[in-house]
């Protein structure tokens, strides 16, 4: 008996009894079964694979190409029309990512410009610490040419613990940079963008929630600038309104606080301190305090709200006297963050898009990628500023 032979793994199954074989040394009858079923298993693959169309059969053998990855259709090549995939999360599930949430890779001349400047003059941006999907299109400028960026000031640390959020969280952050609002001006008079959105962390650490730092960063970017459009996208400052004043009489041109969901999910999503009346008396007070103002909201679709949930969000938003609101769909940053309950498809984005404009917001921003902070709503506001500004003057 050739034993070397008997002590290769087989081709195909190899059943417990023809181990047994194997070992007592019946090699014919052992070599005579295991043939049987790697024919049987060799058969098999062929009928399978002769199933499957040519397209799949080259895609099998060559493997997929980097432009596949890029455009996101690497999944049998659907379009988002035809996509089958679960959007309603069932209980302990995860929901796969649908075809129309695949973005590019971010690359490009001025993308890479801003990143280097912004590591130069250690700032940091809400679109890198919050992994935002449009990251390469906005930095990048886009078809409409309106480069933009949005600075997160005050560091990259939150006091705040919201369950959507992936930015760092501690208790008693870094202290501020006295200088970040000078370096923030510099950086962005390099870029030549057209509008510039400045957010930060929460900061309840301090006595203003960082109400001047934000009006300081504004005059600087003013001072070096004056044609630049600034937006202001701020926290709550735990509601202190004379903070909101600060905020509001610095120079800027849209003031943006976010709600980020519904009322009723306000718990579930956002940090207890975070309260759905507080942020709408936020953006009350900044427009009486300067009409001229925009003023802007955004919220977030995908985490359980109902339909009549955010008809209602959006009645309310409007009754306040908010002039534009953007609505995206969330996406889980990490494993440890809230789950998706539902991926929102473009055609229930368009709806919401039409229900924002008969309730009259003077623009609403509404897609599976759209964010608070995003370029195809920046190049309308830059728009519409520049129409208002002769009427007012």
């Amino acid at each position: 008996c050739d034993w070397s032979w008997c002590r290769q793994p087989a081709a195909g199954p190899v059943a417990e009894a023809d181990m047994k074989l194997l070992q007592l040394g019946w090699c014919s009858a052992a070599r005579h079964r295991l043939a049987q079923a790697s024919a049987r298993l060799i058969c098999s693959q062929l009928r399978t694979f002769s199933a499957v169309p040519d397209e799949k059969k080259r895609f099998l053998k060559e493997g997929p190409d980097l432009q596949e990855f890029l455009s996101g259709e690497l999944s049998d090549k659907k379009s988002w029309e035809e996509y089958k995939g679960n959007l309603k999360r069932q209980k302990g599930e995860r929901l796969r990512l649908p075809p129309w949430l695949k973005t590019e890779i971010p690359l490009g001349k001025n993308y890479n410009k801003l990143k280097n400047t912004l590591r130069n003059l250690n700032l940091h941006t809400v679109c890198e610490e919050a992994r935002c999907p449009n990251i390469g299109e906005c930095w990048g400028g886009g078809e409409k040419g309106t480069a933009t960026a949005t600075i997160m000031l005050m560091g990259d640390t939150c006091t705040r613990g919201c369950r959507f959020c992936s930015i760092k969280t501690s208790r008693n952050p870094p202290p501020l940079d006295p200088d970040e609002p000078f370096n923030t001006a510099n950086a962005i008079a390099e870029w030549n963008l057209d509008y510039v959105v400045l957010t930060s962390v929460d900061r309840d650490d301090l006595p203003d929630g960082g109400a001047k730092h934000f009006a300081a960063t504004v005059s600087h970017l003013k001072g070096r600038h004056s044609k630049i459009i600034v937006e202001c996208l701020t926290p709550d400052f735990r509601g202190d309104l004379k903070a909101v004043e600060t905020v509001a009489e610095s120079g800027l041109d849209v003031y943006a606080h976010n709600v980020e969901t519904v009322r009723e999910l306000q718990r579930t999503v956002r940090d207890p301190r975070a309260k759905f009346d507080q942020s709408l008396s936020v953006l009350k007070h900044a427009k009486k305090v300067k009409p001229s103002l925009l003023s802007k909201t955004s919220i977030m679709l995908g985490l359980g709200e109902t339909d009549e949930q955010v008809y209602a969000t959006l009645k309310e938003l409007r009754e306040a006297g908010v002039d534009c609101v953007t609505l995206g769909q969330y996406m889980q940053p990490t494993k440890r963050h809230l789950k998706v309950d539902e991926y929102i498809t473009p055609e229930k984005f368009k709806y919401w898009e039409n229900v924002g404009n008969e309730l009259g917001f003077l623009y609403t921003a509404s897609g599976p990628l759209v964010r608070s902070s995003y370029k195809a709503g920046e190049y309308f506001l830059k728009k519409l500023l520049n129409e208002r500004t002769p009427e007012m003057s």
